[in-house]
């Protein structure tokens, strides 16, 4: 994704996930990203923050495959994706 609302390890998770034989997941996951980058508000009350010293990223689960998640962030710029795999 080269506008930027893909980190270079997100790019790199989906198209594992698309070449991957879970359909489904790769759809979730999808989902997803879709539900953050349309409504980021929703998405934000729905996640869970992670915090250090220098940012605060965003956990967003995937509906259906527990423990996939996405981690995000929100700038000025809009909701940024930067990762998405099974985290607790």
């Amino acid at each position: 994704m080269s506008d930027g609302s893909y980190s270079a390890v997100a790019d790199d998770q989906l198209a594992k996930l698309e070449a991957g034989s879970d359909v489904d997941l790769y759809n979730a996951v999808l989902d997803a990203c879709e539900l953050i980058f349309q409504l980021p508000e929703r998405a934000q009350s729905l996640s869970t923050a992670i915090t250090s010293a220098e940012w605060i990223r965003l956990r967003f689960p995937v509906a259906g495959f527990h423990p996939y998640k996405v981690f995000w962030s929100s700038s000025l710029n809009g909701p940024r994706v930067e990762a998405g795999f099974p985290h607790p």
